[in-house]
């Protein structure tokens, strides 16, 4: 479906965007890469394909995505970090690499804040808490009451999560410190193989993003319990969120966004800067966000490196308190 649509995000820039003239700085005069710290198909990968494709109509070089996976995505941040601020090799961040990773892996050779000049903020997506529906009662349709029922339970119930470290993983320790239930992690390989056992019934409860779930829930075949976000998602409207259930602050969500090695030119920052959020604002982009359900918000520059920062310091910090490991 994705590449189908890249007709149609090229056409809609072709006839939106012009091409400006870069005399001033030069740049660009060669392909520029997108590193995306992830394997091909994640949200990581299709949101990076999704603007190399906007941005290959409006700039007058080739931008291409380059996947670098490994480590929690360090590998391929620890990469950028290194290559020339030159504007030619850019970083889809998000809050692997940037936030959760690097307390989990003492080598990391990288600043998750300081060691990158962060660009753009490209949005979130927030996390959704499913049960396999018989396993967990019909009347636990809340936080409040999966909590309940996991205190209640002779032994702590499994949790599925899409691997030791991820930021599913992150969640449910902090929701054991929060709430101070029971629960046993249960790391996979990815979501795919999580949520295969999620519905088969090897382990009762399962943290994942939520656009991948929606049909799954709709369905009837898992229960969605809680977003872990502020608000409602507007493509699944009826499940409430943690703060519904009196647990305000209980948050976690994957943001995407671009950044890029440290001391890039500001002239250069500042143009990929309006050249994102011009593609952010292209109706077919917006449709493709919604797809995926990532939500939007406006960030300047200095807007998004702040909230990198804040990010690092407390989320980060978060999982060091928390003593988890990539183990």
């Amino acid at each position: 479906m994705y590449r189908r649509q890249l007709p149609i995000i090229a056409a809609a820039t072709a006839f939106t965007l012009g091409r400006p003239a870069l005399a001033q700085t030069g740049w660009p005069s060669r392909s520029i890469r997108i590193v995306v710290t992830f394997p091909p198909g994640g949200s990581s990968d299709l949101v990076a394909r999704v603007l190399a494709d906007v941005l290959s109509q409006k700039l007058p070089q080739r931008v291409i995505v380059d996947n670098r996976p490994g480590a929690g995505g360090t590998l391929g941040a620890a990469h950028v970090a290194t290559q020339p601020a030159d504007g030619y090799t850019l970083l889809l961040s998000n809050t692997a690499p940037i936030v959760t990773s690097p307390p989990l892996y003492p080598n990391v050779a990288y600043d998750p804040a300081a060691g990158f000049t962060h660009i753009a903020y490209l949005g979130a997506t927030p996390l959704v808490i499913m049960v396999n529906p018989r396993q967990v009662p019909a009347n636990v349709t809340d936080l409040a009451g999966l909590v309940a029922w996991a205190k209640a339970q002779p032994a702590p119930p499994g949790y599925g999560s899409s691997g030791a470290g991820s930021v599913h993983h992150i969640f449910g320790e902090a929701l054991m410190a929060r709430t101070g239930v029971r629960l046993t992690h249960v790391p996979y390989r990815g979501s795919s193989p999580m949520l295969a056992d999620l519905l088969g019934g090897a382990i009762p409860i399962g943290f994942d993003t939520l656009p991948q779930n929606v049909e799954n829930i709709r369905s009837g075949r898992l229960r969605a319990i809680a977003v872990t976000s502020p608000m409602r998602q507007a493509m699944a409207p009826e499940v409430p969120t943690t703060g519904e259930a009196g647990f305000a602050g209980l948050l976690a969500e994957n943001w995407l966004g671009f950044s890029a090695p440290p001391g890039l030119p500001a002239p250069i920052a500042a143009k990929l800067h309006a050249e994102v959020t011009a593609a952010l604002a292209l109706p077919p982009v917006q449709r493709r966000w919604e797809e995926l359900g990532i939500a939007l918000r406006p960030m300047s520059q200095a807007e998004f490196t702040a909230f990198v920062a804040d990010q690092v310091k407390t989320v980060g910090g978060a999982v060091r308190a928390l003593g988890i490991t990539a183990q």
